[in-house]
Formats: structure tokens, sequence, C-alpha cells
């Protein structure tokens, strides 16, 4: 059986936790075949990004027209767009982009800046689906986001913005919500005891891209990938990978 092309339109991660590396990961780990479009190169490792070289718009084009001219592609995930005009790329291309999967990445688990919500706007009315965390939809609606309700009341106003569904994603809480079809669910979860949780954004969005590639609603894929995410976090809590924050387990060797 042919497996579901997805796509990935994101950086790289030198150290191999996050980024395009860990989306290739997913799709491989859940079935389908991946493809690649680079937008940055970043010298990484658990401990931070030293160093960021941005893909000229022209070579991300050049990659995107490769990719769909010859393969067919049945869902997307964005993931790190630093450049205004790499998100114009991508954003003319939306039509040609389906199931879409917006991943606003916007600072790295160690905390470096790695975006400018200004630039990760352009592609929110694009978006089949949204996935920041509590703290990328605070930084795209300008403010602090904490409790569960501010959780929901960001859902909602970021898919006014034209996203078809948001997935406001609680990190170390394990409580998402989700807004689609104009209502609001609270996803809740057992949160996972690990400092090991490098990439696990990019992960989720990469997951959920898998599942709406292989015909899910938004609301199954959303929660087959949160599940997914929680065997890796299990899986590599006990590894010791870098002296920062270590990367999930994503094909279950530890499980």
């Amino acid at each position: 059986m042919t497996p579901p092309v997805v796509l990935t339109i994101a950086g790289s991660d030198s150290g191999g936790g996050a980024g395009i590396q860990a989306d290739l990961k997913t799709f491989a780990a859940l079935g389908a075949y991946g493809t690649s479009v680079l937008t940055a190169i970043t010298a990484q490792n658990t401990l931070g990004v030293t160093a960021i070289h941005p893909v000229p718009a022209g070579i991300v084009a050049a990659q995107l027209d490769a990719v769909l001219s010859d393969l067919p592609v049945a869902a997307v995930k964005v993931g790190m767009v630093s450049d205004p005009a790499v998100a114009e790329v991508i954003a003319s291309r939306a039509r040609d982009l389906p199931n879409l999967v917006v991943d606003p990445v916007l600072v790295a688990t160690a905390g470096s800046r790695l975006a400018d919500p200004a630039v990760v706007g352009v592609l929110l009315a694009y978006a089949h689906v949204l996935t920041p965390n509590r703290h990328e939809a605070g930084a795209l609606l300008g403010r602090v986001i904490e409790t569960a309700g501010e959780m929901f009341a960001a859902a909602a106003e970021l898919a006014a913005l034209g996203p078809r569904a948001v997935v406001v994603t609680g990190s170390e809480t394990a409580l998402d919500v989700l807004h689609a079809g104009g209502e609001g669910t609270a996803l809740p979860g057992e949160p996972v005891p690990t400092g090991n949780n490098h990439g696990s954004g990019c992960t989720f969005s990469s997951a959920v891209a898998v599942r709406l590639a292989a015909g899910d609603p938004v609301p199954v894929a959303v929660a087959a990938a949160k599940a997914y995410v929680r065997r890796g976090l299990r899986g590599g809590g006990s590894w010791r990978l870098g002296a920062g924050p270590g990367p999930l387990d994503h094909f279950g060797w530890s499980v």
C-alpha cells in the first residue's frame, strides 16, 4: 500500500530533536512518506541556538515547486518561518497546500527567539489547523496566556483570524484547547514528568498533519497526535542526550 505523502516546510535542527528532523521522524513513525522544504539552517543543540542561516526565498520556492510538481502531497506542516519573503512564498502557494497545519515556531525550547509573530501572522488565514502552545498564542495576540480560560479565549480569537481550527497546547500542563466549528473543547491530559521535551510542538503538529493526510477529521487527528506526543515524552523521559532539554522517543524504542 502506498503511504500518504506529507510535506514539512521548516527549519533544520542540527541537534536532531526539533524542526525538519523531528517532523520526518514523526512522519516515518506514523506511516507517512515525508518530504521537506528547508526554510533555515540552524546551529542548534539541547542548550540552544547559536546561529541561524535563512534559506533564500527563491530556493524555498524552488524546493516547493519540485515537491508539488511530482509528488501527491496530502498534508503540509509549516514550522519555522523567519523571513517575510518566505512567508509570502508559502502564502502564494497556499491553494496547493492541502490540510495545511501551521505551527507558529517563535521561541526554541531553550529560549532562543526564532521568528517574529508578524511574519508568522501572514500564514494564519491559510491554516486548516493552527497549533500554537500557550506562549506562542500569547505572542501572536500580544498578551500573556496562562489559565485555561485564557487559552479558550485565545483559541477563539486566533480562529477569528482565518484558521479552520486552532489548538492551543498547554505544554507542561497537558491541557490543550481545541477551537473548531465555532466551539471550544478542553482536551485534558496527564502531564509527563520529564525535562526531555525538545521538539514536542514540532512533533505534535507533524502528527496532526499525518492523521489529516490519512483522512481523519480534525478532532480525531488532534487526539491521536496528543497521544503520540505523550508516548514520545514517556519513552524519552529517562534519556540522557545532551546537557539541556532532550528529544522525544519518536519510534517507541523505550516504551
